[in-house]
């Protein structure tokens, strides 16, 4: 299993368990699934194994007996290779990752719709910025009678500071997905759009504006490869310290350079950024379509054959499978 514990990344979050399910309810995932870069601007680790298993990603994590991934996999690949000539063409594979997209995204709506249930109790069909407030505090620990009547009569709330921190970036938040004309109360809708702002185009360029804000050291709203590349702050303990943040310099540098600067000026811009966040830009899935393509096309014959697919299965699914080319031909 590859090590990413520095730089420090919020995305690991998702592996823990939820401090409690209130709050897992009605917070913004740290972790956005079919993304290609995290909310702290980090790159998304899982994004080839997320665009390529769709909701099936969890059934490779859960089950890690090989043949029966094998399985798995040659019935991926059977329906990715659309016109059955035993191999996937850019353009099958393009297809399939908007597919699994759009399989995250539907995911995303019918979780949102718990969601919403649980901070619109009365089920009048939208929220207020303070029922939010209010719920959100509760997870947190606050007594939620209390907090409710402290609001309602305007009185002081004795909250944390890091508590505060949080609400406040999630109040800029709820500001950007309510839609105009604004009145602080969200619908289902715009909620989905507060908790998955990869899927609104206003939200999505939210959300491009806090990561180059985070990494943006000059203030001039773009980013250089040095301001992309730069480590968070952190000391080096070891070797294996340093291995690590080499890795993650690395990974950077070939992805702003190869990937988001689509131009190649060396900046990339707020446009630029967004482009390549979108889940849902087909430009993007066809790029993407062509690296998979590429990281495991032995014989350079720009498509996929299934050897190819079994052999760089830990690539694809996150799982090895041993002895695939033993077993290929005799279950295909």
């Amino acid at each position: 299993m590859d090590v990413y514990a520095r730089p420090a990344n919020n995305s690991v979050l998702k592996e823990k368990a939820a401090d409690s399910k209130d709050e897992n309810e009605i917070l913004p995932p740290d972790h956005l699934n079919g993304v290609k870069m995290e909310m702290d601007g980090h790159l998304n680790k899982e994004f080839h194994q997320e665009v390529f298993l769709g909701k099936e990603m969890e059934e490779f994590e859960e089950d890690s007996e090989p043949r029966r991934n094998r399985k798995k996999l040659m019935v991926i690949f059977s329906k990715v290779d659309i016109n059955n000539d035993k191999k996937i063409s850019a353009k099958e594979m393009q297809r399939w990752i908007m597919e699994k997209t759009d399989e995250h995204f539907q995911e995303a709506v019918e979780e949102n719709k718990m969601h919403f249930r649980a901070v619109d109790p009365d089920g009048d069909g939208h929220v207020s910025w303070d029922e939010y407030k209010i719920k959100f505090l509760a997870s947190k620990g606050f007594n939620e009678k209390e907090i409710a009547e402290k609001i309602k009569n305007n009185e002081e709330l004795k909250i944390d500071e890091e508590t505060q921190e949080v609400l406040d970036n999630l109040k800029d938040r709820w500001y950007q997905a309510d839609n105009p004309p604004p009145d602080l109360l969200l619908t289902e809708e715009e909620f989905l759009s507060f908790l998955h702002p990869e899927h609104s185009r206003g939200m999505l360029q939210f959300m491009v504006k806090e990561i180059i804000r985070d990494l943006d050291q000059d203030g001039d709203k773009k980013l250089t490869l040095s301001e992309f590349i730069s480590l968070p702050v952190g000391t080096v303990e070891n070797q294996q310290a340093q291995d690590i943040d080499d890795d993650w310099v690395k990974d950077r540098r070939k992805e702003f350079q190869e990937v988001i600067d689509a131009n190649h000026d060396g900046i990339v811009t707020m446009e630029e950024l967004e482009e390549y966040m979108d889940p849902m830009n087909e430009h993007n899935a066809l790029n993407e379509a062509r690296q998979m393509i590429a990281v495991a096309d032995e014989n350079q014959n720009h498509h996929l054959e299934l050897e190819e697919i079994l052999k760089y299965s830990e690539y694809f699914t996150g799982s090895k499978l041993m002895d695939y080319a033993r077993n290929v031909h005799e279950e295909f």
